[in-house]
């Protein structure tokens, strides 16, 4: 028992012969393995070995110490280097055992060490030859064995170089093994997306593919967040990230000013929502939302909450303002022209376009067109029986009901039910449906003399004729991804171009909805200019 401690105590006086404990605090009597910098006071794990890399300075893994006096810097840099020659004396005069491997890189930099670890205890005994001033220097694999499990038909026998002093097995991305890797991971994404019921287009955002990379860099042993983490701790984490992202377009601002940014639309409870952005050459960023559900719309309203947006950025910074072209917003804004003299109201030009639609399909025609289409889809949807029969001639295709949207609903509408136009029709004929009680009601024979009627066919492609264009240039105004305001002009050019084509230059065909057009675009152009 005497014996014992006492080899114990040799023990750890040896030990302390290391200079590096000179400049140490040992936050735990009996743990040696968690020491704080007595310059600095930042407490490191990983032992003696870590804090004189950080005294010296000049490692990856560790900070150098801003508070080290120089002459200990210099200190430690020397029995560093002293140290490595010393292991490199030794290690050219006998080559490590088998066994020695594993405890090479404990007085060598903590990469190294970290490096071994990544290797794993099934890597080590394929260990042959290590040699140089580095455990990591030069290190061969031994030949296969004749015994070999599942992972090794994953790894190709050529190791590929990561770095100076380290050689890793890679898998080539053209191979079987790797193909059939992929695809697991693929369906086990896609299984979770189908349990939780995420729409498929959230492959195509950015931060997807970041959390791809961040998960296959951190490797198989990644832990999954917990409910909590994900409801508290990250989500803090990320709305600090979120104001952090703000404060940085506040100092665009400064710079260069930004356009306010009005919108409002009602939720799926009722309620009357304004939402306040800015945009400057950084991008467009969220500020805030209002609930003005229970004030009237009126213009003086409207100017107050935006002005008081204005004194919140600051009014020198705002260079113009943008709503859309509802009457209470135009007088609201030259309310505010009025009251900031550099002040410049603008129109939305998405919204703008949409009024040309809105317009146009208030002509009888399209009016009278846009009515029938909504009975049929509203006839095919009232019955489950009408409408699995028809699904079994689109091959599950919707024809998209009308809800109550602003953009290009008509175009929309008309559009599905002309590309299913021969399979409807079809349905209509076979007898299949002229012998169902479908047929015999006062909706169903009106629906069939619709489907049948070729003037009804005639107006809806008359219809798509003239709006399909318009159509093309506000989804071309309404993406967030490149600015268009440079091309627009051109773009509303080649439209109407594009409507008197289609209807081989009839102007009695297009002479209204040219009117329309130009109306609302010269307004448009009155408040730019």
């Amino acid at each position: 028992m005497g014996d014992k401690n006492n080899t114990s105590g040799s023990s750890a006086s040896s030990r302390r012969t290391d200079p590096g404990w000179a400049h140490v605090i040992q936050v735990s009597e009996n743990n040696t393995n968690d020491l704080q910098c007595m310059y600095c006071m930042k407490v490191y794990k990983g032992g003696i070995n870590r804090i004189k890399q950080h005294l010296a300075g000049g490692y990856k893994n560790v900070i150098r110490c801003p508070k080290c006096p120089e002459d200990v810097r210099n200190q430690m840099q020397e029995f560093i280097a002293k140290k490595r020659e010393q292991k490199s004396i030794m290690n050219m005069e006998r080559p490590p055992e088998f066994d020695d491997v594993e405890v090479l890189g404990l007085d060598e930099n903590e990469e190294e060490e970290e490096l071994m670890q990544e290797i794993g205890s099934e890597r080590r005994r394929q260990v042959l030859e290590v040699t140089g001033t580095s455990a990591f220097k030069k290190l061969k694999v031994l030949p296969p064995q004749s015994s070999r499990g599942p992972i090794d038909c994953y790894f190709s026998s050529r190791p590929a170089v990561l770095g100076k002093n380290m050689r890793q097995i890679t898998i080539d991305e053209n191979s079987p093994a790797k193909k059939e890797l992929r695809e697991c991971a693929c369906v086990a994404i896609a299984r979770w997306m189908y349990d939780v019921g995420i729409a498929f287009n959230a492959v195509n955002y950015d931060s997807f593919g970041e959390m791809i990379r961040a998960i296959g860099n951190y490797g198989k042993e990644m832990k999954p967040p917990s409910f909590h983490e994900v409801r508290v701790r990250l989500l803090n984490k990320e709305v600090q990230i979120i104001n952090d992202l703000l404060e940085s377009h506040k100092e665009e601002w400064e710079n260069y000013g930004c356009t306010l940014m009005c919108d409002g639309w009602t939720d799926r409870k009722g309620r009357t929502l304004i939402n306040f952005l800015a945009n400057s050459p950084k991008g467009s960023v969220f500020i805030k939302s209002v609930d003005a559900s229970d004030e009237s719309k009126t213009s003086a309203l409207l100017a107050s909450l935006i002005e008081k947006e204005l004194m919140e950025i600051g009014p020198e910074k705002v260079v113009q303002v943008v709503t859309d072209n509802a009457s209470n917003n135009v007088a609201a804004g030259r309310i505010l022209e009025a009251n900031f003299s550099h002040l410049y109201w603008t129109p939305c030009a998405a919204h703008c376009i949409d009024l040309m639609l809105e317009d146009i399909f208030k002509i009888r025609v399209f009016k009278e067109t846009f009515r029938i289409a909504v009975e049929l889809t509203g006839f095919t949807y009232g019955s489950s029986g009408v409408l699995n029969m028809l699904r079994k001639f689109t091959n599950g295709i919707e024809l998209l009901r009308p809800g109550q949207t602003r953009f290009a609903t008509a175009f929309i509408t008309l559009g599905r039910i002309h590309l299913q136009k021969a399979n409807i029709r079809k349905m209509f004929t076979l007898e299949s449906w002229t012998t169902s009680k479908w047929a015999k009601e006062v909706k169903g024979k009106k629906c069939e003399r619709t489907v049948l009627s070729p003037a009804f066919w005639n107006h809806v492609v008359y219809a798509l004729k003239v709006s399909g264009p318009l159509v093309r240039v506000l989804r071309l105004v309404d993406n967030e991804k490149k600015p268009t305001m440079g091309y627009i002009y051109e773009a509303m050019d080649r439209a109407k171009e594009a409507i008197a084509n289609s209807l081989n230059g009839n102007e009695e065909k297009y002479n209204s909805i040219f009117e329309i057009i130009d109306a609302r675009w010269s307004l448009q152009l009155h408040h730019e200019n």
